[in-house]
Order: C-alpha cells, then sequence, then structure tokens
C-alpha cells in the first residue's frame, strides 16, 4: 500500500569552520564562547576571554563568580551584552565548563554551547584550543548532536541550531582532516537519529530501502534490495513471518563498502541491523504505552546504514557489508501466530513462542546468510533487541556479547573512544536449554535472563565466526535533552561502529 506521508524539509546541523584567530579578531560573531576551566585557586578562562573582556569592558571573571559557577562540564554562563558594549556584532557571550578536560567533558560542552546557541547566525568559540587529542573532534560531535531537532508542523521547525560554529585558536596541522572525521561521525549520529525518528506512517520497509539505496549512491556504495518476492525465492522464513502481518511487505538492504586498493584477499566485516520500522508485538501485543517508541525499533538498521554511509569519511580499511532485515510488525489474520514454526535462510527452524520476540527472527535470516554466503571475517549485529537490557543496565549503557575475546577488546576500545558506552555481558551456557525447542531447531521466547536468551539464539546463526552481539535496547530512548543526547530516539550505534571501523587495523588479532 502507498504512502501519502510526505515529511517536511528538516533542519540542518551547524556549518564548521576553524581559525588560527581569537574571537576578538573574527569579524561577525553574534555570540563568543570561552572555556571555563575549575582550579584549585578559582576558576580560569580559555584563550581569548582576557581580550575579550577588555574589548567589551566586562570583568567575566566576575561574572562567573555572581553566578556561582562550578566550571563543570556543560555548565553554561551566559552574558547578555548591552548595545553599548558590543564590539563589532557580538551580543552573547557564552562561559563554557569543561570540567576535568577530559575527551568526554569537550563533548558535552560542544553540546552545551550548541543549545545555548540556537536560532543564533554565528558562534566563535576557543573551547576546542585547550582540549586534549582528539577534543576538536569532540567538540563538534558534541555540538553537531546537541543541535539534533526534528519537526512534521505545518508552520516549520520551532528553533533551529546555531547556522554556522568557527573553532578558533586552532591551528594544528592535523585539524582539519579530525574536523572532517568529525563532521562524519557526526553526521552518522544525525542520520540514524533523523530515521529512528520518523514516524511510521512514512517509514515502511519499501521507505527505509529507499533511504539506504539514496545515502549508499551518494556515498560510493553497492546497494541491492531484496522485495517480498525474492525474499520467499530465497528462504527468508523469519524476515517474511515477522512481515507478514503488515500491507507493507518486507524488505532486506544490502550495503557494501570496498576500500580503494583492495584486494580479493581483504577480510569481509558484516554488519547486521534489526530494521523493525514498528512493532505492535504482533499477536502478543504491546500494552499501548510500550508501542509509544516502536517507531524507532528499526534503529539498530538505523545505525549499519548510518555507518555505512561513512565509512569512506573515516577512511575504513577493511570490506564492509551491511545488512538490514526490515519489516513491520503487525497484526492481521495474515499475522504470525504464537506455536508457529518458520524455516529461516538456510534451514534452520524456530519455534515462535512469542511474536514480540521478532527482532532475533529477522536478525537469524541476515546472519545465516551472511555467514553462507559472505564468508565473513567478523560478524556483528546491532538491535534494540530485549527489554530485559534495559533492566539490566540502565538508561545510558548498551549491552554487548561476544564470543571472541578480541573482539569484544575492539568493542570495548570503540565504545570508550566513540562516548557510547557498552558494558560486557556473558553468554551463559547453563541457559542454551532454554532456548531449544521441544519440536524445531530453537525457541525464540526463552524468557528468564532475556537478553543473555536473546544472545544464545542469535549465537546459533554465527556458526563459527567471530561474532559480537550489540543490545542497545537500554540506549534507543533519551527521555529528556542529556549532554549530546537530544529527547526521543537516540541514534545510538554509528559513532561506535565508525570508532572501530576507522581504526587503523579494525581486525588486529582476529585476520
Amino acid at each position: 500500500m502507498a504512502t501519502t506521508a510526505q515529511l517536511p524539509t528538516q533542519v540542518s546541523p551547524p556549518e564548521f569552520a576553524l581559525s588560527p584567530a581569537l574571537p576578538h579578531q573574527i569579524g561577525g560573531a553574534e555570540v563568543w564562547a570561552f572555556p571555563v576551566l575549575p582550579d584549585p585557586d578559582g576558576l580560569l578562562l580559555g584563550p581569548g576571554a582576557d581580550e575579550a573582556s577588555e574589548a567589551l569592558g566586562l570583568d567575566l571573571l566576575a561574572a562567573l563568580e555572581a553566578a556561582r559557577a562550578t566550571g563543570r562540564a556543560g555548565e553554561v554562563t551566559s552574558i547578555p551584552v548591552a548595545p553599548l558594549e558590543r564590539s563589532g556584532e557580538v551580543s552573547l557571550v557564552l562561559l563554557v565548563g569543561v570540567g576535568e578536560g577530559s575527551v568526554t567533558d569537550f563533548r558535552r560542552a560542544g553540546a552545551a554551547l550548541a543549545r545555548a546557541t540556537k536560532d543564533r547566525a554565528n558562534v566563535v568559540t576557543s573551547l576546542a584550543a585547550i582540549a586534549p587529542d582528539e577534543g576538536v573532534s569532540a567538540v563538534v560531535v558534541g555540538a553537531m548532536l546537541g543541535s539534533f531537532a526534528f519537526h512534521w508542523r505545518s508552520t516549520g521547525p520551532q528553533e533551529r541550531p546555531v547556522a554556522r560554529i568557527v573553532l578558533a585558536d586552532i591551528s594544528d596541522d592535523g585539524a582539519d582532516d579530525e574536523l572532517a572525521r568529525a563532521l562524519a561521525l557526526g553526521g552518522a549520529g544525525w542520520r540514524a537519529r533523523a530515521l529512528a525518528t520518523v514516524p511510521a506512517n512514512l517509514k515502511t520497509p519499501a521507505w527505509l530501502a529507499e533511504q539506504a539505496v539514496e545515502v549508499g549512491e551518494a556515498a560510493g556504495l553497492d546497494v541491492t534490495v531484496w522485495d517480498e518476492k525474492r525474499l520467499a525465492a530465497e528462504g527468508f522464513g523469519g524476515i517474511l513471518a515477522v512481515g507478514g502481518g503488515s500491507v507493507h511487505p518486507p524488505r532486506m538492504i544490502r550495503m557494501d563498502y570496498t576500500p580503494r586498493g583492495a584486494s580479493k584477499r581483504m577480510p569481509t566485516v558484516v554488519l547486521v541491523g534489526k530494521g523493525i520500522t514498528f512493532d505492535s508485538g504482533g499477536l502478543d501485543i504491546k500494552p499501548s504505552e510500550s508501542m509509544l517508541t516502536m517507531k524507532r525499533d528499526m534503529s539498530g538498521g538505523g545505525a549499519v546504514i548510518a555507518a555505512m554511509a561513512a565509512l569512506r569519511d573515516v577512511g575504513c580499511p577493511v570490506r564492509v557489508i551491511g545488512l538490514v532485515p526490515a519489516a513491520e510488525n503487525a497484526v492481521s489474520g495474515s499475522a504470525m501466530r504464537p506455536g508457529d514454526v518458520i524455516t529461516h535462510f538456510g534451514g534452520r527452524t524456530s519455534e515462535v513462542n512469542n511474536t514480540d520476540a521478532e527482532g532475533r527472527l529477522v536478525l537469524a535470516d541476515a546472519m545465516a546468510y551472511a555467514v553462507s554466503e559472505l564468508s565473513p571475517t567478523v560478524l556483528v549485529d546491532i538491535a534494540t533487541l530485549t527489554g530485559a537490557m534495559k533492566v539490566a543496565l540502565g538508561q545510558w549503557t548498551g549491552g554487548y556479547f561476544a564470543n571472541d575475546e578480541v573482539l569484544a577488546g575492539h568493542m570495548e576500545s570503540a565504545a570508550v573512544d566513540s562516548g557510547e558506552s557498552l558494558w560486557r555481558m556473558p553468554l551463559v551456557k547453563d541457559y542454551e536449554e532454554r532456548v531449544t525447542s521441544k519440536i524445531a531447531d530453537g525457541d525464540n521466547a526463552a524468557g528468564g535472563a532475556g537478553a543473555i536468551t536473546a544472545a544464545l539464539y542469535l549465537q546459533h546463526f554465527a556458526g563459527d565466526v567471530p561474532w559480537a552481539h550489540i543490545d542497545f535496547a537500554s540506549a534507543a530512548e533519551s527521555p529528556s535533552d542529556r549532554h549530546e543526547w537530544t529527547a526521543g530516539p537516540s541514534g545510538f550505534g554509528p559513532r561506535l561502529l565508525l570508532s572501530w571501523l576507522g581504526s587503523e587495523d579494525p581486525l588486529a588479532g582476529i585476520a
């Protein structure tokens, strides 16, 4: 069934530029922003603040003291500049805390700066000038993601991101490359968040596939889409069963990235992202309040699409194939039923004892296809898979499982570098009997220790391939604005994947 919904034009993230000059030396700024550092003898201000104080006739340190500022990361002290005190176009000075000065602190400071300058034309800041290694990237990524907005209003967006951010007092030779990488990371996070936020009356499996084709072509990827007929012909029983209750038929998306100069022997990483465009729970229907966020149950697929589109920009040195099994889990006379047995790609069977445990059914098909047809060196799946993960880890940390210690180490390092937190969970062999069916090869609804048993179910489809399973149902939704996260779908995942795949040797110790 064709959809008539049309997405309005959305806002764009800020533009960024680098300058070796101090803020007061750069014309046309509407806002100046300076870092604030805690110090045992009192707060310190970063580069250009003394010159700004003199130009404006203001005592910025006194203003901090009056505001009882602490300098903690993301704390913002706003100082309006009265018309008679203006220097050029400046009408506002922001003093932004950077805490202990870690990369995370600077990411949070960048996000706070972006929130404080919405609807402004131009801000010049020396925040990044005192940042540690990767600090320019942290400020940019934080500012980009802290600016995110989505709207579907007839009158247009209520507010817009600051149009331009100039990072002042930056003269490092590698800063341009760091900025380009930061734009790729932040842009991937923005894209994943946008895809997850689009309502399901537009975001059907076919629509999601169209977005993958569009961004894939722009990024120089080869993109293939399976429609429902090809899925049936090739035996993708899990995807077909999950999508069987919807008027919007399922799809599987394949995106291929090959680095320049690749040889036939180059190792291949396969990423698999859950693409459930809306999850009603099926016949085992969810309570109504639990459905409110289910337009973003394709967040794993969105993370894969966004990461694939940025691989070239981060210089990924290995071949990567992204797979997104996409379906809408709906209720109708053709929906899968509790007790049904489905046959996955490759022949393994699953007894469906809970239609709301649908994500693992579509992931299983794509993983089986990857192992059988793509000869992966490493297989990673990413999904908003289980509510149990949120019970285990709370709101802000995703969980991951791995059958290979070296790969687990790569995931841990990427989590630290990206700011997308992960905690390793155990593949407890004692629970294996819970995912065994009496009539089929597997049971999709083992219950108890739900995140672990879901991982054990999926492990059967990974074969002997080094494999990691990322379940970020715990981090898929931000209830409020917090640091670089904006209220709504978080867009978690692409920064993590790109930090790993954009490293010098993402398969070190494995291939």
